[in-house]
């Protein structure tokens, strides 16, 4: 037995972690326990300072419902999110491979299938009606026949379904099927910029840390096929003010766009189009979705 300082606890710490059977396991929690130990020597860390991100940590918790998944938007805001995505991304993507966002807190599981050329907008349809095609092919240009394109959006209003009214019912999401040459297209409103949640613990830091809190206008895009890897993306309204300032640092500069009227062979030529075509990646060994982000009620904790 020795009395422990402010450097021996560390080394004590890591020798009881070290049994620790499983090696991934034993690996992640070994380095999170060197960083932390190392970030509360770095700040002098005081005890009421610590009990007030124990206090957070705690609300933060408190604010997840199975609609609401407040871990996954500090994750966001604090750019962990966007720094897992990335590097996840650069090991799985193939070069031609269209390039991957945030799946976001505000995804929802089975969402209502649509024919091509439907419109999401069911019960908002307020704001300017667009039409989105393209074609959904592999790192060789061949087409992926029967691809799900899985999209879901704000309101014209800047609010998903989870936020808007009953939760329950689903609005502006939907599930398309590319055709046998994987080309796809469909309706919605063009959707506008909006701010994070910010009645909950994480709005309440990012307004401390003096952040906008904004988010530039997007579409989310979820591309799946059988043998490839899920392409989880998001589209970007090039014309939105914050377009260059997104709070959880989703936007990257493939993944802009902008509408326009008269965009060849474009199936509703009466509407603002936007042509983007997705490229999936071969699917490597494990089951490893890369999913940066989850439907909230996935992550609730089982019923006993």
């Amino acid at each position: 037995m020795q009395d422990l300082d402010r450097d021996s606890v560390t080394a004590e710490a890591l020798a009881q972690i070290a049994r620790t059977p499983d090696p991934r396991l034993r690996e992640i929690m070994m380095a999170a326990t060197r960083h932390l130990h190392e970030f509360a020597r770095e700040v002098n860390l005081k005890p009421d300072e610590w009990l007030a991100g124990i206090a957070f940590l705690t609300a933060v918790g408190q604010a997840c419902t199975p609609f609401r998944q407040e871990f996954i938007l500090l994750s966001d805001v604090l750019g962990l999110s966007r720094l897992v995505n990335v590097m996840h991304d650069a090991e799985g993507r193939e070069a031609a491979g269209t390039e991957t966002s945030l799946l976001g807190p505000f995804f929802r599981e089975k969402a209502p299938e649509f024919a091509p050329g439907e419109s999401i907008a069911v019960h908002d349809t307020q704001g300017t009606e667009v039409v989105i095609f393209g074609q959904v092919t592999d790192s060789t240009g061949q087409p992926v026949p029967g691809a799900e394109i899985d999209v879901w959006q704000t309101n014209a209003e800047g609010l998903y379904d989870l936020q808007a009214r009953d939760a329950t019912v689903m609005d502006m999401r939907g599930r398309f099927r590319a055709d046998d040459q994987g080309r796809f297209h469909l309706r919605t409103v063009k959707p506008i910029g909006y701010s994070i949640p910010m009645d909950g613990p994480v709005g309440q830091m990012v307004h401390r840390q003096n952040r906008h809190g904004m988010r530039p206008a997007h579409i989310h895009v979820l591309v799946a096929a059988p043998g490839y890897r899920d392409l989880v993306t998001a589209l970007y309204f090039g014309d939105d003010p914050n377009i260059g300032s997104d709070t959880v640092f989703g936007v990257s500069q493939s993944l802009v766009i902008q509408e326009a009227m008269g965009l060849p062979d474009s199936p509703r030529p009466d509407l603002p189009g936007i042509r983007y075509d997705f490229c999936l990646s071969r699917q490597g060994s494990g089951n490893d979705s890369g999913r940066v982000g989850a439907d909230p009620s996935r992550l609730m904790p089982a019923a006993e």
